[in-house]
């Protein structure tokens, strides 16, 4: 029988070193969509500016590694999200990226990951980004259709994307991601097929295809409810699923986490990071990170982020208890297509919470929604994937 380590064990263990990923939010858009409720907000070029200083300022502060045992781990991948990074010039992320390569080393192989959306990127610009390091980017389309992306509040066109896309291909940026969405107010099957067929003529990489949240608090958490027109019904959303699913792997696409896809060797270095559990470093307002066995997250306002670097603390929360661990673990891994390896559950968190999750998922293996062979336990697409959230459900105990 293998023990199950405690929370503090198992973080003492593997938490408690420098994270080798690290995730960067730049929290301005031009105008907020519709359906977003990320930390973000409209951003002058003086705010901008202070903002890029504080976030160098908390990158720089030795107080914000004191939580953390041994020496700095180079960073495998570093990932801007938001918000909308592209509106950073590249001085700005110039400096960002000096400050933290000063203070943590880069591995050779960095992945450095920005996102960007249509519109607000300039060829000149891109160019820059390139010679600063960055080696991907994660392109926001959504949609192909003028119609809906007017509808979800985006501020950029068709014609926008493609010329992106043309820019980035221009400065030589050969590994980019396409961002889409299925289940939007007015949108169609037809309309999905539409842009699917556009993504494959451009070819990227990389494919992200994300199901509309109406989260609370958001311009479509007030107007729409789930499966009630203008929204598509879930039988039409569960068929663009399908659909997304059918045509990016007949394609050449690996279909290797529920929501995305890639051409072989080109799955996201840094999203992994997140689907296996381990820990990242999360720099800027609104981030999260996973340090030391915690979840970190900073403040949610622009005021209390810069006092807090003002101040130089970095508040901790207690470190994760072993069923969040767990919980974090089966949630995130069986998002992957190959799942998790019983072998280190078992030796995390114990031979008999292991057993009784196997059993708690007896009915899903009859129906061949889940399985557990050749020492994985992953769930079996494609209705594994569109029933996780019930599966995973039965292993939150």
């Amino acid at each position: 029988m293998v023990v199950a380590a405690s929370a503090e064990d198992f973080a003492l263990s593997t938490q408690l070193g420098w994270p080798e990923a690290a995730y960067l939010h730049i929290p301005f858009c031009r105008q907020r969509c519709h359906y977003c409720d990320f930390a973000t907000g409209l951003g002058t070029r003086e705010l901008i500016e202070t903002y890029v200083q504080r976030l160098c300022q908390e990158i720089g502060g030795a107080y914000r590694y004191r939580h953390l045992a041994g020496d700095p781990q180079p960073l495998t991948s570093i990932f801007f999200g938001g918000g909308t990074p592209s509106l950073l010039t590249v001085k700005q992320l110039s400096r960002i990226l000096s400050q933290l390569r000063e203070r943590i080393p880069f591995h050779p192989d960095c992945e450095i990951s920005l996102e960007a959306n249509p519109g607000t990127l300039t060829r000149e610009q891109l160019a820059g980004y390139r010679d600063l390091g960055v080696n991907r980017i994660s392109l926001g389309v959504q949609a192909f259709q003028a119609e809906l992306l007017a509808a979800c509040g985006r501020l950029h066109g068709v014609e926008e994307i493609y010329e992106a896309v043309a820019d980035l291909q221009a400065v030589g940026f050969e590994n980019f991601n396409l961002d889409l969405i299925f289940g939007l107010p007015y949108q169609t099957l037809e309309h999905w097929q539409e842009s699917l067929q556009a993504v494959l003529e451009i070819n990227p990489t990389h494919v992200s295809v994300y199901d509309l949240t109406l989260e609370p608090g958001t311009r479509f958490g007030r107007l729409y409810r789930p499966g009630e027109a203008p929204l598509p019904s879930e039988e039409t959303t569960v068929a663009m699923y399908l659909t997304a699913r059918e045509l990016l792997t007949q394609a050449g696409y690996i279909h290797y986490e529920i929501s995305n896809f890639a051409r072989p060797g080109y799955a996201c270095r840094h999203n992994r990071v997140y689907w296996e559990n381990r820990p990242y470093f999360g720099f800027g307002m609104g981030s999260v990170g996973y340090e030391g066995g915690r979840r970190i997250q900073q403040p949610k306002t622009l005021h209390a982020y810069f006092e807090q670097v003002k101040a130089q603390v970095h508040p901790l929360p207690p470190p994760a208890s072993a069923e969040e661990i767990w919980m974090d673990t089966v949630m995130l891994g069986l998002r992957l297509q190959e799942g998790l390896e019983l072998a280190t559950l078992q030796e995390r968190f114990g031979s008999r919470k292991v057993e009784q999750a196997l059993q708690r998922l007896d009915p899903y293996f009859e129906k061949g929604w889940a399985s557990c062979e050749a020492g994985r336990l992953r769930l079996v697409p494609p209705e594994g994937w569109l029933f996780s959230n019930e599966v995973i459900e039965e292993l939150l105990f």
